[in-house]
């Protein structure tokens, strides 16, 4: 067996409580005997234990789900994915199962081929989310909850944006900090000042369209065909919570927002709110990572007190 890199992810899917039903599923679902012979470690750029596994002439991705959530945080990813094709027709790998396992979950899919990102391939992430915003919604959330990472979120439908907003999104993350014992106390009250400001702060009303939640480059993958969406968190919203979060862990070409003004307007206020709608990241981030965050949510408190 081939094994391209070696640490952590990699060993593990190869033993046999997990191999042995990868092999099966993926055996199931192409009709013919399927072994895998190559194996390419994913774990630098995947939260959970990942790879690429091969018998040489087909290719599957798996991740490993662990913990009490495991089995719903992946039911639910599929779904998400399942939506942005579906009512968005977004790109998304195709879902060859999800396994059960002891302490968690397995999920395969197709190995998307990615290639390097030009100017070109920016254009059209900023076109795939502008096309994914059209499809719209009655109400903002949706049907059914989703996870943020490994973070639950409440989708429970409602009317209003900014109230969606703070009961849906700013609340639960700052109760969250809070209860981690990361969010200086001093924070809170300057987090809490927002509730009675957001319907002046949220800008012009807008309809409910279908956003990725988690709209970070690292979540588009290039391919010659397009990009392909993953990883994400679905629900209905505004769409500038997308624009504002793709360059949120890295830069990325203005040629994206260039493709998606293409086809959809971008308000000239999104500038002004774009900060905005990060505060509930940055506060999953003090939650999960810690203080090293403070100065990133301060930052972006600061123009909206």
């Amino acid at each position: 067996m081939s094994q391209e890199t070696q640490n952590e992810s990699a060993p593990r899917l190869l033993t046999a409580p997990y191999r042995i039903p990868i092999e099966q599923c993926v055996s199931d679902y192409l009709g013919r005997v399927w072994r895998v012979t190559r194996v390419q470690d994913k774990a630098d750029e995947a939260s959970h234990p990942a790879a690429i596994l091969s018998d040489e002439t087909g290719a599957v991705f798996v991740k490993l789900g662990e913990g009490r959530l495991a089995r719903d945080q992946l039911k639910q990813e599929l779904a998400g994915l399942r939506l942005l094709t579906e009512r968005g027709g977004a790109l998304t790998p195709a879902v060859i199962g999800n396994i059960p396992v002891e302490g968690g979950a397995l999920v395969v899919m197709e190995a998307v081929q990615v290639i390097q990102r030009e100017r070109a391939h920016w254009r059209q992430i900023g076109a795939a989310l502008a096309q994914l915003h059209r499809a719209r919604g009655d109400q903002f959330g949706l049907e059914t909850h989703c996870y943020w990472g490994s973070l639950y979120q409440n989708n429970s439908p409602l009317l209003d944006w900014p109230e969606f907003f703070w009961e849906r999104r700013l609340a639960p993350r700052l109760r969250a900090a809070i209860d981690s014992g990361r969010l200086p106390f001093d924070l809170v009250p300057k987090v809490e000042t927002l509730r009675d400001r957001l319907p002046s702060l949220c800008g012009p009303k807008v309809e409910p369209s279908l956003l990725h939640g988690d709209a970070h480059q690292n979540n588009f993958l290039s391919t010659a065909r397009g990009p392909f969406m993953i990883d994400p968190s679905v629900y209905y919203g505004h769409p500038e919570i997308d624009l504002a979060h793709v360059d949120f862990f890295a830069p990325v070409s203005d040629e994206l927002f260039r493709g998606y003004q293409a086809l959809a307007p971008l308000d000239p206020g999104f500038q002004n709110r774009r900060d905005l709608w990060r505060i509930p990241t940055w506060l999953a981030m003090v939650q999960v990572a810690g203080p090293q965050h403070l100065n990133d949510l301060t930052a972006a408190l600061q123009p909206y007190l």
